[in-house]
């Protein structure tokens, strides 16, 4: 599942991006990613682990949440049952 949230552009600078990614391992634990940065320039990625599906799909809901409030926009939303 994965999710892509954008800043619309101010006409200075790049906009910057928050992707969400969540991935099951091997081993049946569950993977968050979160990538930020700007377009076209540097970006950040951090894991977070979850035992179960539940946790990480709703540790992935409250990021997304996290950054429509910060005036991020929903660009593209793939996966079975991802959330919109």
């Amino acid at each position: 599942m994965r999710l892509l949230l954008q800043q619309r552009p101010d006409g200075r600078e790049a906009p910057r991006f928050v992707q969400l990614t969540l991935q099951q391992d091997l081993l049946g634990a569950w993977t968050l990613l979160r990538e930020t940065g700007q377009t076209g320039g540097r970006s950040t990625l951090r894991r977070e682990q979850y035992l179960d599906h539940a946790s990480a799909l709703a540790a992935l809901e409250h990021a997304r949440d996290v950054q429509l409030k910060r005036g991020f926009q929903l660009m593209y939303a793939e996966g079975a049952g991802a959330p919109r």
